[in-house]
């Protein structure tokens, strides 16, 4: 990497190339400049103790592939990476860009997989021998929007009959709003089931 005095004037010369008045204006940054940058003594605007890098110069990149890859961080995922540099940097949606960086590692993809886990072979469930006691369940979502408010369905299927009930909800209900429906819709008609198969959707897995 650059020298210290190097990244210095790197980002002090970026700062000042992003708080001139015709790019404050173009990035829409006057409003913000005064409230929450300090200038320390050495020039370089801080916001809550940490050095703000614009978006000049490639400074960014510059810090991130450093973190990320030099010989000490050795392909740092993204919560990692993002947990040790908000400690010197920040920029807006400084989290998101470092996850955006990270997920474009081909090195750092390899090393996780070879860290996983190996999946088992896939096994075929049983044919059950009486209706509604195994079910599957899954979420359709991104549907147009319901005058309602209905955006999701959610598909609970039979596995020995196929049959299904598909049921309109909201991709925001909670996991109480949920409970409330599968009670209402599979237990009070059906009983309670022995088996539940699902794509392991957070939702599934919270509790329920």
């Amino acid at each position: 990497m650059s020298t210290y005095t190097d990244l210095f004037e790197r980002i002090l010369k970026a700062q000042l190339e992003a708080v001139k008045k015709e790019n404050v204006k173009a990035k829409n940054l006057g409003r913000l400049l005064k409230p929450i940058f300090e200038i320390h003594s050495n020039g370089i605007r801080h916001f809550k103790n940490r050095v703000w890098l614009p978006l000049f110069g490639g400074l960014r990149d510059l810090i991130m592939h450093e973190s990320h890859k030099s010989k000490y961080s050795i392909h740092l995922g993204s919560d990692k990476m993002y947990q040790d540099m908000k400690k010197l940097y920040w920029w807006p949606y400084m989290k998101a860009d470092i996850a955006a960086y990270v997920s474009k590692c081909l090195t750092y993809a390899k090393v996780k997989a070879e860290h996983q886990r190996p999946s088992g072979l896939l096994q075929q469930p049983k044919i059950p021998k009486w209706k509604w006691e195994h079910i599957t369940m899954d979420f359709v979502t991104g549907l147009p929007r319901t005058s309602s408010g209905y955006d999701s369905i959610w598909v609970i299927v039979d596995r020995l009959t196929k049959s299904a009930h598909f049921v309109p909800m909201k991709k925001t209900d909670g996991m109480e709003k949920l409970t409330l429906l599968y009670l209402k819709e599979i237990v009070c008609r059906h009983g309670v089931p022995l088996s539940i198969i699902s794509d392991r959707d957070s939702r599934f897995t919270s509790g329920f």
